[in-house]
């Protein structure tokens, strides 16, 4: 059993993230924190006694914060606020999404910065701990002020309201599941309902979590592009440290190391080593792809350096001091995220792009080096991977209209007091559709060139190469007539999902 995440006036790591979010991880709020809240509580019920305005305490909100809000109606101010502002629209988020969502802005509730009181931080914990999961939806998030909309989707589930799904996915009025749960709705007091809501969270629970898929992904795609180079009799020599090191980037270094590693020991490869060969050098994308793919893990090593660094941070407008000052900010802005999930996107649609090149250079025999067309049992009368090819091109090309960023766009809203906005939901949104795309490319890539391994037999392939060969064949045929090509595709990405794949191949890796 998983132990609890705390959650308090420290950082949480990626890997805690995604521990909550995927992996059903409960949380638990130190003691620190419980004392740092309290403290900043008083605070914020000093102002509200206070005759001066102060924002979010005793105001309205956006083009409304000149308006002074009497005592007796800043209850109804904050449930107004949650209530209008959970506007979204369109299908509901995934569950992990909310999870790690919930859990982000249970952080800087916890930091001491936002006035919040313990109590209703503990029921955000409660709700995590007991597997509700408000439903938000996909629409209705400019990424400033932070993610309005979703995270008044999660602050209209702690007042009780709005529906939840239970922990069998069930959808049920939240009312009823937190009844079921022995868990209190909320009655939200001055500054709480400002302080659930103004945060970045969502986006950069999308941005921890794509990156988390992309080490496993980028792995992947060095394990196929090297399966493709020994089923296209290339050679593993561009891919020896001594060249590498005359380029020193870390994430090709790492890339050419992996895929030197599995080809290996390869009789396939060694069979066309020598003086009889009379070819001078491999494709671009055989032999450049440690420099595709460790550009890719150059940019995704920058953004998390970004995701670590709002990990460590504490967004809320206003925030409260540790002098008890409550000061207004544009830390809300979702910039600083929507540019790194913008820019994972690119990589994502050019590994995706390169893979696609590799297989159908297996497919065409005037370049596959005495393969079958398209690896067909009987060509003519069967396609082989023809179609596959198809899927992975039309993936490539969503993917390059994916990699288009959303962060260069701006609508302005709450009559022009937010007049510049990040967009990074929708960043966050599309970057999510890009990695489960790269996930089908290289399961087609996977399929091809296992096929392609298969029709070099009596050769054998290198330990590692063939170590992910037997695994696939626990889900898929090998070569013969043609078969519903779809269910095998599926059968790939699921191989590739569940981690068989990496658990058969590393020990064959070394330290690469």
């Amino acid at each position: 059993m998983q132990q609890p995440v705390p959650v308090g006036l420290k950082p949480l790591s990626r890997e805690q993230v995604v521990a909550v979010a995927r992996g059903g991880a409960s949380v638990e709020i130190t003691t620190e924190a419980q004392e740092a809240m309290a403290a900043t509580r008083a605070h914020i019920e000093a102002l509200a006694e206070a005759t001066t305005p102060t924002y979010g305490v005793s105001t309205g909100f956006g083009a409304l914060a000149v308006r002074h809000i009497p005592p007796e109606k800043r209850a109804q101010l904050q449930r107004s606020l949650v209530r209008s502002h959970a506007a979204g629209a369109g299908p509901e988020v995934e569950a992990e999404v909310v999870r790690a969502l919930m859990l982000l802005r249970l952080r800087t509730l916890t930091s001491g910065h936002t006035g919040i009181r313990p109590r209703t931080a503990a029921t955000m914990a409660a709700l995590l701990n007991a597997g509700l999961v408000p439903v938000v939806h996909e629409y209705g998030s400019l990424g400033c002020s932070g993610d309005l909309a979703p995270l008044s989707a999660v602050a209209l589930a702690l007042m009780g309201e709005g529906q939840v799904r239970d922990e069998s996915g069930l959808l049920r009025p939240t009312a009823e599941a937190m009844r079921e749960h022995r868990i209190e709705p909320v009655q939200l007091a001055e500054k709480e309902g400002l302080a659930l809501i103004n945060g970045t969270d969502g986006m950069l629970g999308m941005l921890v979590m794509a990156a988390a898929d992309l080490h496993r992904l980028l792995d992947l795609a060095d394990l196929t592009a090297a399966m493709s180079v020994e089923a296209l009799l290339g050679t593993d020599r561009p891919f020896a440290p001594e060249l590498q090191a005359l380029r020193p980037h870390p994430g090709q270094a790492r890339s050419a190391a992996r895929m030197f590693a599995a080809l290996a020991g390869s009789p396939i490869v060694a069979s066309h080593r020598g003086p009889d060969c009379t070819r001078v050098q491999d494709a671009y994308s055989l032999r450049c792809s440690p420099q595709v793919h460790g550009a890719a893990r150059d940019t995704l090593a920058y953004v998390e350096t970004v995701a670590d660094r709002e990990l460590a941070a504490a967004v809320d407008n206003p925030v409260v001091l540790a002098d008890g000052r409550v000061e207004s900010n544009g830390n809300f802005h979702g910039a600083p995220v929507a540019y790194a999930l913008d820019f994972l996107a690119i990589p994502i649609a050019d590994v995706a792009s390169i893979a696609e090149r590799r297989t159908d250079r297996m497919l065409d025999v005037s370049r596959s080096h005495g393969l079958p067309p398209f690896l067909a049992h009987d060509p003519g009368v069967d396609s082989g991977h023809m179609i596959a090819q198809y899927t992975q091109a039309a993936l490539v090309s969503e993917l390059k209209r994916l990699a288009n960023p959303a962060s260069v766009d701006s609508i302005p809203s709450s009559a022009m007091q937010e007049d510049h906005v990040s967009m990074g939901w929708s960043a966050a949104r599309k970057l999510r559709k890009a990695v489960d795309g790269l996930t089908t490319v290289l399961a087609i890539e996977l399929l091809t060139a296992a096929r392609a391994l298969d029709l070099r037999a009596p050769l054998e392939p290198a330990p590692a190469t063939a170590a992910a060969l037997r695994v696939l064949r626990e889900h898929v045929a090998g070569p013969g007539p043609d078969r519903h090509l779809a269910p095998e595709i599926a059968a790939a990405e699921r191989v590739v999902r569940s981690g068989e794949l990496h658990a058969a191949v590393e020990p064959h890796l070394g330290s690469a």
